[in-house]
């Protein structure tokens, strides 16, 4: 079941931040390490080579096969020259996974220019390049699964967080109704695109970086106040996320096309 022997995946954003050796991981290192284990091979992206590094080097203390290639998701040239890359090396791609973004906080007034265009390019600027370049692989081989990787608040507002994060919001939508209309356009090609959103999250953001800019320089405090707004009474966790992109890669989802999973212990829900 959910078997990935024989398949080819690419995972973006597969580095996590925070020191090496962390217990926590990303999104992007669960996910690639479980295709992996599900026996993938997979080839691994980030920008950053010592996160990524990280990431293949569990892998292949499992048994696994990846490689690695740095990309910056945001730049077209990059993207496709990791595409030739991942063919020159393994000679197909079944499975991609656009797992890049990140949220600056900033209402229309608040929020400059520069920062609305760094968060559109790196939230839903670097799923498009994605397909881009992926998908005449696919359409060659007469099959293919993408799964992008969208957020609750692409969906829902926490009006009561008093924060407010426009533009990865409108991001996030973006990416998911992108994910809809790539799939109905390429349904009849055998390629399946759906969405995956994860909601409040316990991953390495949280204690390297929201607690800094949210948390007050409190992590238990902002890890409290999480996972206590979580229906199911905790976050999630980066493997969560990695279950639900591996179903919908998987065979057993060779129905499922232009949906989404939600990933939030029901937080979106209990939205307004």
């Amino acid at each position: 079941m959910l078997s990935m022997a024989g398949k080819v995946a690419i995972v973006a954003g597969a580095g996590s931040v925070g020191p090496p050796g962390g217990a926590i991981w990303g999104n992007g290192r669960a996910t690639a390490i479980l295709l992996a284990r599900q026996g993938a091979s997979v080839f691994l992206l980030d920008i950053d080579a010592d996160a990524m590094g990280e990431t293949k080097a569990i892998i292949e203390s499992e048994g696994g096969v990846c490689a690695t290639q740095c990309c910056d998701m945001t730049v077209a040239a990059e993207v496709g020259e990791m595409v030739r890359a991942c063919i020159d090396r393994f000679r197909r791609i079944d499975i991609l996974v656009n797992n890049v973004g990140g949220s600056a906080p900033g209402d229309p007034v608040t929020m400059t220019e520069q920062t609305w265009d760094q968060q559109i390019d790196l939230n839903l600027k670097t799923t498009f390049l994605g397909c881009k370049f992926v998908l005449p692989v696919m359409v060659e081989q007469g099959r293919g699964a993408i799964v992008n990787i969208a957020s609750v608040s692409g969906m829902r507002n926490d009006f009561l967080s008093g924060r407010s994060h426009a533009a990865y919001s409108a991001a996030k939508a973006g990416v998911i109704q992108f994910s809809r209309s790539v799939a109905g356009t390429y349904a009849r090609q055998g390629i399946r695109v759906n969405t995956v959103v994860p909601g409040l999250m316990h991953t390495p953001l949280v204690e390297h970086r929201l607690a800094r800019s949210v948390g007050g320089n409190d992590v238990q405090k902002l890890i409290d106040a999480r996972n206590a707004a979580v229906p199911m009474g905790h976050m999630g966790d980066a493997m969560d996320v990695a279950h639900a992109v591996l179903f919908l890669a998987s065979d057993e989802a060779r129905f499922i096309t232009a949906t989404e999973i939600i990933v939030d212990g029901g937080s979106s829900a209990a939205m307004p």
